[in-house]
């Protein structure tokens, strides 16, 4: 279905403020100067709706990891690619928001690897590239700090309950990107892969939306999403873009009735 400009630029500011609210008991209030962390992303990261539980973003849950003075503001779309993202104005709308001192996390790959569909399709080492450099120079050229993260790994295993890659030479393209533009680079392929390894076959099917009636080997359900925001916000530390006073529970259970899936019409 194709989205007019006007149609997605209120669907984008219309979802900000449930990603914000997600944010755990509340607590004191800090006098910090607030700042924001955009999301540009694909359903690996997406605010997910009552219709879709438990199926859970890890975007949902990662201001659960982050201080109340750094907020979320999660623009990741299902099924987008850094090139469909852009074309239908979805970066423009977070470029028109973003602020000095941002932060704006990038993960596409899931969706660009499809090669069958001219509209989302990028090649890893040429459009693929040109079109996260849309994102980097765009945050840039306003004052806030690109972020760049690999695409978290879907559940498959070999034969011998091997952990196996499957996103092809896109990790690896974002890897060199990240190197040639001097951008932070969170490494989540590489962190994710090395989890389902660590938890085996069966054991990971607890983290993917596994149900009655669908076995999702892509996307997370609460535990899977709370696992993944905490890689996410861990890695922000390790990598400096965020300091210790940003983050908070790295090491603390986090409840998993503190995911909420709101009507889609909210």
């Amino acid at each position: 279905m194709s989205l007019s400009r006007r149609q997605v630029t209120f669907a984008a500011v219309a979802a900000v403020p449930l990603a914000v609210a997600a944010s755990g008991p509340a607590s004191a209030g800090t006098n910090r100067r607030s700042r924001t962390l955009y999301i540009a992303g694909d359903s690996t990261a997406a605010q997910k709706y009552a219709d879709a539980a438990p199926e859970t973003g890890w975007g949902m849950a990662l201001p659960f990891f982050l201080r109340e003075h750094l907020e979320v503001a999660n623009h990741a779309v299902n099924g987008r690619s850094a090139k469909s993202f852009v074309d239908e104005g979805r970066l423009e709308v977070v470029l028109g928001a973003i602020r000095p001192g941002d932060l704006l996390l990038i993960q596409f790959g899931h969706n660009d690897e499809k090669s069958a569909d001219p509209t989302r399709y990028t090649e890893p080492w040429t459009t693929y590239q040109d079109y996260l450099r849309q994102y980097v120079d765009g945050a840039r050229a306003r004052g806030a700090r690109p972020v760049l993260a690999t695409s978290v790994e879907r559940r498959k295993f070999d034969a011998d309950g091997n952990a196996v890659p499957t996103h092809g030479d896109y990790p690896a393209a974002m890897r060199a990107l990240a190197e040639e533009e001097r951008v932070a680079l969170l490494d989540i392929q590489a962190l994710s892969i090395a989890l389902w390894q660590r938890l085996g076959v069966e054991e990971t099917k607890k983290y993917f939306n596994w149900t009655a009636t669908e076995q999702d080997n892509t996307h997370f359900n609460p535990p899977g999403a709370i696992a993944l925001a905490r890689l996410v916000a861990a890695e922000l530390l390790h990598r400096r873009v965020l300091a210790h006073r940003d983050v908070r529970r790295l090491d603390e259970e986090v409840p998993e009735s503190w995911i909420t899936w709101p009507d889609a019409a909210a």
